[in-house]
């Protein structure tokens, strides 16, 4: 795509260019384009391009320039050739700055130094993994500042070459607002076990007691009443220790760098024996997970799994596993439930949501799938050396 730099003049009509007369293509508000219209109508401008068209060449400069997106294009060998406005300011480069350059300089290790190869890839398989889909990846700006960011890539073929478009979206407020939310969240889980084991809990200790004292006194007196009380107490015993493990669930799991492993191993224990379900954990080897905060996401991806699969799935079994690589860290949660529908419901609620917003917020990715043979498997992966997606295309 060559580069734009003389300005434009756009009409709708005809335009008198001394005895001939040419069409001039209606301009359009681009700014308020979304990312799907804005890959269409390259798509249709390709054609016109290649036909050297000034009205086609001003259309492609006003989507450069008033998209909000930030676009960028490269030719085959990873070079930029465009680099709208848009882009300016996500990543503080001017244009000229990085006119010609390798693409990889906005993007951090080791990715950088990976996208000659993801591109190489490409051109000589015909696979692509990310054209046409997109993807959250991270970008690293002028300053060295790494922020997450939504990337799509579209090709574009004319007669004689190619080029990729890719267009940003910087979402490091969305992220931030994921973060707040699901903190709000875990705070209020905090709040409400904590009333359940402070406030709850001890006033059903408080009926234990009185109930205690109440058999007691009957029995001395030889009242036959006072099995009746005895079997109110041993309720109330059972509903104390109900409430503990509501209490336990709800609170924030405090983890050492050792104690993501025990945590699910207790979680699988307390689900065989609170719901009736066999529900087993399986870890090849013991390792820490040094990031706490990494740890109560995996946590909490698990619990919401086993809920789902008892709830939804009507699982009677449910196999836990964690396992480690030197580049990931993968939690499989699978079961023998009905499986998920093959077409969700548009309302299907937030528990998938908040899975894969609490697998984003820690680098990681989350997949879900139906098995051929009944059930679900949930699996989240993180990648350890550099917590996003890839590049490659």
């Amino acid at each position: 795509m060559a580069a734009l730099t003389a300005p434009f003049s756009f009409s709708q009509g005809c335009e008198t260019i001394g005895s001939s007369v040419r069409v001039v293509l209606p301009m359009k508000d681009y700014g308020q384009f979304n990312k799907q219209q804005l890959v269409c109508e390259l798509e249709q401008l390709s054609a016109l391009l290649e036909e050297n068209s000034d009205e086609a060449k001003a259309r492609l400069q006003s989507i450069l320039d008033t998209a909000v997106e930030a676009i960028i294009s490269i030719d085959e060998c990873g070079l930029i050739e465009d680099f709208n406005p848009a882009a300016e300011k996500t990543f503080g480069y001017d244009r000229s700055e990085v006119a010609g350059k390798n693409v990889s300089i906005l993007m951090p290790e080791p990715y950088h130094s990976q996208h000659d190869g993801y591109l190489d890839s490409f051109k000589k398989t015909g696979h692509a993994k990310i054209i046409g889909i997109g993807r959250e990846v991270v970008g690293r700006r002028k300053n060295g500042d790494v922020f997450p960011m939504e990337l799509s890539v579209s090709e574009v073929r004319t007669a004689d070459r190619r080029f990729f478009c890719g267009f940003v979206r910087d979402i490091s407020e969305r992220k931030e607002l994921e973060r707040e939310i699901l903190a709000i969240s875990d705070r209020e889980r905090t709040r409400i076990g904590q009333d359940l084991h402070d406030d709850l809990g001890q006033q059903l200790t408080g009926v234990e007691f009185m109930c205690q004292t109440l058999e007691q006194t009957l029995s001395a007196k030889g009242i036959g009443e006072s099995a009746a009380v005895d079997e109110i107490g041993r309720l109330v015993r059972a509903a104390i220790a109900h409430t503990r493990r509501l209490a336990r669930g709800l609170s924030p799991v405090i983890l050492d760098p050792g104690g993501l492993i025990p945590a699910l191993e207790e979680l699988a224990e307390i689900t065989s024996r609170q719901y009736g379900v066999q529900c087993v954990f399986h870890c090849p080897r013991g390792f820490p997970v040094d990031d706490e905060q990494a740890a109560g996401h995996l946590y909490r991806i698990a619990q919401e799994a086993i809920q789902n699969a008892m709830k939804h799935g009507k699982a009677t079994e449910i196999k836990l596993s964690l396992t480690k690589t030197t580049e990931r860290l993968a939690l499989c949660i699978r079961d023998n439930g009905r499986g998920i529908p093959k077409r969700l419901p548009k309302n299907h609620g937030m528990g998938l949501r908040v899975m894969g917003y609490r697998a984003g917020l820690i680098g990681g990715s989350l997949a879900v799938q139906r098995l051929d043979d009944g059930g679900t498997t949930v699996l989240c992966t993180v990648h350890l050396k550099a917590r996003s997606a890839s590049y490659e295309i």
